[in-house]
């Protein structure tokens, strides 16, 4: 079978690898002019296997009011209002209770270890290591309430076997003790020593490398999809700037892009870009070893060989990119304040980037066929895209070679009581 997978940022290159490994033809169409040029190009640098809350929480809701009136320095609301944000954004917040919050997040933490054991695997298979280390993950609380919500959801995480403990701060400074010098206040952490860290780019160019050596896969750069080859309610291809490609089976890996090529064929994708932004730095004379998360200001601290990466904030702008350079001004603000000996803050090449996160209202991928024949989604893992990558492409390998995956999670579909339009429920992915 020749299969069509749009997009080659690290979601896409994986269902690339994993459709070949199935026995599949496969043609990458990306518009930039190699892998990972977007989301994934200078990502937080996690594996967060243990980590997969969702946005959408009662704490969330408790942010709003700051959120709404400009004073949360780590996530800005301007977005551009349409209906199909109005839309989203009630979505979001029916996903906001306890219970749904729980849920979401017990579905991505069993996609999350299954990506984390057959990344692992993946690894063995490429010929070098994309800085990958298991560094274990700290997770800094800044308030009673956060280390009240931490530990009812590691009590739930250990019901799955899953370590994620929360622990004091001197007991944090004993892992890791760069974090004595960062300047808090902290009330605890969460400490997940099952977590990684990488480079997201590293990872895709190796593994694109790999597919272009063993043949099958070919990669279709500087190409875009202007549509989809439709006849009656089968997708037979798609329409590029470089001519129409024929495929049994197209698959939809374009992130926080997704909707608006989706649109046009009747599926909806209910995906918002949630923009971030990170600096790469020199190392600082406390550098951490460990993946290190300030929760409250929502950066996180990752070490890549002799490099530090520094990412963060969750802008709801749209795609807009006006402000990136005073949100780059902020991110190192704010990390300077907070952990001043981390990284060489003074080293004039801070190597900027700013990323849009696909971001669905419950926090989950869409993954999966959708009502036209031969479309499928591999879409809105949101920050969860490296982390989630390997489960997601084998699951939708198999749905795309028709096979039962009884052994995997599968995307359950929005309740009835969705404020989206009742027609579009039989596009979501299954």
């Amino acid at each position: 079978m020749h299969v069509a997978v749009l997009g080659a940022g690290v979601v896409g290159v994986t269902t690339a690898h994993f459709l070949a490994e199935a026995g599949h033809d496969v043609t990458v169409v990306e518009k930039a002019t190699g892998v990972a040029e977007a989301c994934s190009h200078a990502n937080g640098a996690q594996l967060s296997y243990s980590y997969t809350d969702a946005m959408a929480s009662p704490s969330f809701l408790l942010r709003m009011p700051g959120l709404l009136a400009g004073n949360d320095a780590a996530i800005r609301v301007r977005p551009p209002l349409d209906r199909d944000l109005l839309q989203w954004g009630l979505a979001f917040l029916a996903q906001c209770s306890r219970s749904k919050a729980a849920a979401n997040m017990l579905a991505n933490l069993e996609l999350a270890s299954r990506s984390a054991q057959l990344l692992r695997e993946l690894r063995n298979l490429l010929p070098s290591d994309f800085h990958y280390r298991e560094a274990g993950k700290l997770v800094l609380l800044r308030t009673a309430r956060e280390l009240d919500d931490a530990r009812r959801a590691s009590d739930i995480k250990a019901e799955l076997g899953i370590r994620a403990s929360v622990i004091t701060i001197a007991e944090a400074a004993d892992i890791e003790p760069a974090i004595a010098y960062m300047n808090g206040p902290y009330a605890g952490a969460v400490y997940s020593p099952g977590d990684d860290v990488g480079d997201a780019r590293e990872f895709a160019a190796l593994v694109a490398e790999r597919l272009d050596h063993k043949g099958h896969t070919r990669f279709q750069f500087e190409t875009e999809v202007l549509g989809f080859v439709r006849e009656s309610n089968a997708i037979r291809g798609v329409k590029t700037s470089h001519g129409d490609l024929e495929a049994d089976a197209t698959v939809v890996c374009l992130g926080a892009w997704s909707p608006g090529l989706l649109k046009d064929v009747g599926v909806t994708a209910p995906i918002n870009p949630a923009r971030g932004y990170s600096v790469t730095l020199p190392p600082g004379s406390r550098m951490p070893s460990a993946s290190v998360t300030d929760f409250g200001r929502r950066f996180v601290i990752s070490r890549l060989g002799e490099k530090v990466r520094i990412a963060g904030f969750a802008d709801f702008v749209g795609f807009s990119t006006v402000k990136d350079e005073a949100r780059i001004e902020q991110l190192m603000a704010i990390a300077r304040n907070t952990a001043p000996e981390a990284a060489d803050y003074a080293c004039p090449e801070i190597n900027p980037w700013g990323g849009n996160r696909p971001l669905t209202p419950d926090g989950r991928p869409l993954v999966g066929p959708t009502h036209l024949d031969g479309l499928f989604l591999n879409t809105g893992h949101g920050s969860l895209g490296w982390t989630l990558a390997c489960a997601t492409a084998e699951q939708l390998t198999s749905a795309v070679s028709g096979e039962a995956s009884s052994n995997q999670p599968r995307r359950t579909q929005y309740p009835s009581a969705s404020p989206f339009p009742a027609e579009t429920s039989s596009s979501r992915p299954g």
